[in-house]
């Protein structure tokens, strides 16, 4: 058997149009392709969302090494702006240019080809198992999650479990992630009464209420960080009143605030601060405060240990770079998967994810199925 081309792969998993929640044809190319390799596929479609759990080697092996990873993609925008068509895979001068090329069509590709060349030429003594999404970019709520709801019920098990989203900031190796901060979104409206701003006595302008609100939580400091986060976060992203004229004081005002923060607060912790600080606000200006809280997830951490050890070996050996542990960033789909087990993510530079003419070097891919693949021989030896 040949071995799988993860560059190769990558340019066919692109020319899949799969933007979210459409499937593309990316997840069909994957399973045919796993399906001829000896691993049993299994679709795992929620409310629309296509899934796939892939796995070689017995059920409930005693060492079963785990990939995540999504071939869904973010919306493209102005086609116009792109130098080279979001869905042609285009390579020039050694650069692959596509929408999903860092973000992370190029991951999938590179761990899917490192497991089914790993279990073709060192059949190991245990298990592998690929779970992959179609709405890591969306909501998430039937992505991942589904997938490990499916892996409760058939009693399927990954002892640990490596995200392959991109974690390198501008060196190929520079940094894994083994944790992530959790992230909280508030939308606050104050209601008023609107009337004459030439009579404000009249009317109970929300703005002063709101501003004091925003005031208050943007200048408050959360903490100053921990071991292993840095300091918690919170950012005022919008303040909206819809209010053209001037002379005219508005009935009603909105805001929302994002937070990002570490293994000091919990989404319910941070939802009661906000609440009690909406309700003296209200208080004070006696005026109606109303909010709504979504927690994207809770701040996790899998400590230093063996997994980080064997990917940091695994990474030096492959780039020369010993990787940084790092829980920054976003939020990502191992929010989900560490629940299940232990899971730390590593993958390729994303400076260009979510970009106009996002690319990815063609070297980076092939070195990231090596790395991949060092990692499976390593921890099965």
């Amino acid at each position: 058997m040949q071995p799988i081309d993860p560059v190769k792969l990558t340019a066919d998993l692109i020319r899949c149009p799969s933007v979210t929640p459409e499937e593309g044809g990316a997840l069909i190319l994957l399973q045919k392709l796993l399906d001829d390799a000896g691993f049993e596929c299994s679709r795992v479609d929620r409310a629309g969302i296509s899934n796939l759990f892939a796995r070689w080697g017995s059920k409930g092996a005693a060492k079963t090494f785990g990939f995540n990873g999504h071939t869904d993609v973010v919306p493209i925008g102005d086609q116009t702006a792109w130098t080279h068509g979001p869905f042609s895979a285009d390579i020039v001068d050694g650069i692959m240019y596509g929408r999903g090329t860092t973000d992370m069509k190029s991951g999938v590709a590179a761990f899917a080809a490192a497991a089914i060349d790993f279990v073709a030429t060192t059949p190991p003594d245990g298990a592998v198992i690929l779970t992959i999404t179609g709405d890591e970019e969306g909501d998430a709520l039937d992505g991942t999650t589904a997938l490990l709801d499916y892996m409760e019920r058939e009693n399927e098990r990954m002892s640990v479990c490596l995200v392959g989203e991109p974690t390198c900031p501008n060196e190929m190796g520079e940094m894994m992630k083994i944790g992530r901060r959790g992230s909280l979104t508030c939308w606050f409206e104050v209601t008023g009464k609107q009337g004459h701003s030439a009579y404000p006595h009249r009317a109970k302008n929300p703005l002063p209420a709101l501003a004091r609100l925003m005031d208050r939580l943007a200048s408050h400091e959360l903490d100053q960080g921990t071991d292993h986060f840095d300091a918690s976060t919170l950012a005022v992203v919008t303040i909206d009143t819809g209010n053209p004229a001037t002379n005219v004081i508005p009935a009603n005002c909105r805001a929302t605030v994002n937070i990002r923060f570490n293994d000091l607060h919990s989404g319910a912790s941070l939802s009661e601060w906000l609440q009690a600080a909406a309700d003296n606000v209200a208080s004070e200006f006696d005026t109606p405060v109303t909010l709504k809280i979504k927690i994207s997830g809770e701040s996790f951490i899998t400590p230093p240990g063996p997994l980080s050890d064997l990917i940091a070996k695994s990474v030096e050996a492959e780039t020369g770079v010993t990787p940084e542990m790092s829980t920054t960033g976003g939020t990502s789909d191992a929010r989900f998967v560490k629940n299940h087990c232990p899971v730390v993510e590593f993958g390729l530079v994303g400076k260009t994810m979510h970009q106009v003419d996002e690319n990815v070097p063609i070297e980076q891919i092939a070195q990231l199925k090596s790395i991949y693949e060092r990692i499976l021989k390593d921890y099965f030896a």
